[in-house]
C-alpha cells in the first residue's frame, strides 16, 4: 500500500470524505492568500509610496525573505503532511529566507554608521508589527492547520510550528508592503518575533487540530 492509499484509507476509517493532498493543499494555498490579503487590505493596506518604494534594495529586500520563507515552509508542511515524510532533504528550503536576511543585516551593517544601528533596529512601528503580522496570519494558520487533518503527519508538533512559519511568511509579505520600516535590522528583529509567535500557536494547536 503507497502513502496515497494509506491516507485515504485512515480518513474512510475516520469517517471523512477523502480529499486528494494535492488538491487540499491547492486550495488552502488559496483560501490563505484570499484571506490574508482579505485582512491586510480592510485593516492596513499598503503604503502610499509601496510602488515608488519598489525601486529600492530594502524595501524589495522584505518581501524576498518572507515569501522565500512561506515557500520554504509550504514544501515542507507538504512532506509532514504525509506519515513518514523525509523532511531532511527540505531543510535547506527553511534555511533559504534566514540566509537572505543574515545578508542583508551585514550589508546594513556595512553601510549604516554604528551610532544609527539601535534606531534602525527599533524603527517606527515595532507594535504595529508584533500586532498585525500574527493578526493576518492567524487566518491563514487555521487554514494550513485544517489542511493537515487531510494528511496523516506523525510529528503534529513540528508540523504545527512549520504551519505557522508558513502563515507569517505571508503574512510578513503582506505587512511588508504597509510597514515604513524597511530597515534589515528591523526585519530582523520583530518580523522573526511576530512569525516566531505564530509557529509556536501552531505548534501548541496543531496536535489537537491535525489529529487523525
Amino acid at each position: 500500500m503507497n502513502t496515497d492509499d494509506l491516507i485515504r484509507a485512515i480518513s474512510a476509517d475516520a469517517g471523512r470524505r477523502p480529499t486528494p493532498l494535492g488538491t487540499a493543499w491547492l486550495l488552502a494555498g488559496m483560501l490563505a492568500v484570499l484571506l490574508g490579503g482579505t485582512v491586510f487590505m480592510l485593516a492596513l493596506g499598503p503604503r502610499a509610496d509601496a510602488v515608488a518604494s519598489l525601486e529600492q534594495a530594502r524595501f524589495v529586500a522584505k518581501f524576498a525573505v518572507t515569501l522565500a520563507l512561506a515557500a520554504g515552509a509550504f514544501q515542507v508542511l507538504r512532506t509532514l503532511a504525509r506519515p513518514g515524510g523525509d523532511v531532511g532533504r527540505l531543510v535547506p528550503w527553511l534555511l533559504v529566507a534566514p540566509a537572505l536576511l543574515a545578508v542583508a543585516v551585514m550589508l546594513e551593517l556595512a553601510a549604516v554608521p554604528e551610532a544609527d544601528w539601535l534606531a534602525r533596529l527599533i524603527g517606527t512601528n515595532s507594535r504595529l508589527c508584533l500586532t498585525f503580522i500574527p493578526l493576518i496570519g492567524a487566518g491563514p494558520l487555521a487554514i494550513f492547520l485544517l489542511a493537515l487533518r487531510h494528511g496523516a503527519t506523525t510529528r503534529p508538533v513540528l508540523a504545527g510550528a512549520v504551519a505557522g512559519l508558513l502563515a507569517g511568511g505571508l503574512a510578513g509579505a503582506f505587512y511588508a508592503a504597509h510597514c515604513p520600516d524597511d530597515s534589515p535590522l528591523f526585519v530582523a528583529t520583530w518580523y522573526s518575533l511576530a512569525i516566531l509567535g505564530l509557529a509556536a500557536l501552531g505548534a501548541l494547536l496543531a496536535p489537537r487540530i491535525a489529529r487523525w
